[in-house]
């Protein structure tokens, strides 16, 4: 008898352009911080996507979800954010609906203007719900950390993934215990197409 964890696909072969590396240790190497929220190591030669669909079925599926929060290129990850939020409109207040606009301006002119207004607005935020943390992690995709009228803080590489992790799990943590799960695959499948996509 098989189990769904059993069930194995081809290994991935093609390059998927919005994900940062297309190897998962790869990604590990370049943010060793990722370690502190993914316990599962990832294998030699492990493709980021095979390695995310491994973690959707093991013990933490939630895994899945940080591990493609840190795959993906910024713009990517902002938008499958911006995505995840919007598919559950009913579980987002004013406050998460403000942020999504502007996180969606960002996406669609990604300039310093727009990353401010999103990183002031999620600085200002409480409290700070999935969207706060989407416009966090926009507002740390480049640039400075710091007000615009003090000196340049370059925020750490592994910063954005981390507070769009916190974004779409927070998200995830306000749906009904009962679909959560299939929320879960949602989410990590909509990662999948994105990093497949230019």
């Amino acid at each position: 008898m098989t189990h769904s964890a059993d069930r194995t696909t081809p290994p991935t072969q093609e390059v998927a352009p919005g994900l940062r590396l297309q190897v998962a240790a790869d990604l590990f190497a370049t943010m060793p911080e990722m370690a502190q929220d993914i316990r599962s190591v990832a294998r030699v030669g492990e493709a980021c996507l095979d390695y995310a669909r491994r973690l959707r079925l093991g013990d933490t599926p939630e895994e899945a979800v940080t591990a493609m929060a840190y795959a993906l290129s910024p713009r990517h990850g902002v938008w499958w954010g911006h995505e995840c939020l919007k598919a559950m409109p009913d579980l987002m207040t004013p406050q998460d609906q403000d942020m999504l606009a502007l996180c969606a301006a960002w996406v669609a002119e990604p300039d310093e203007a727009h990353r401010y207004a999103c990183l002031n607005a999620a600085a200002a935020a409480s409290p700070r719900g999935p969207g706060a943390w989407l416009a966090m992690a926009t507002g740390w995709v480049e640039g400075s950390m710091a007000p615009e009228d003090l000196p340049k803080v370059p925020p750490p590489l592994y910063i954005f993934g981390r507070a769009l992790n916190a974004a779409i799990l927070t998200a995830l943590a306000r749906v009904p215990q009962d679909k959560r799960r299939r929320m879960l695959d949602h989410y990590v499948n909509m990662a999948e197409v994105l990093a497949k996509s230019a």
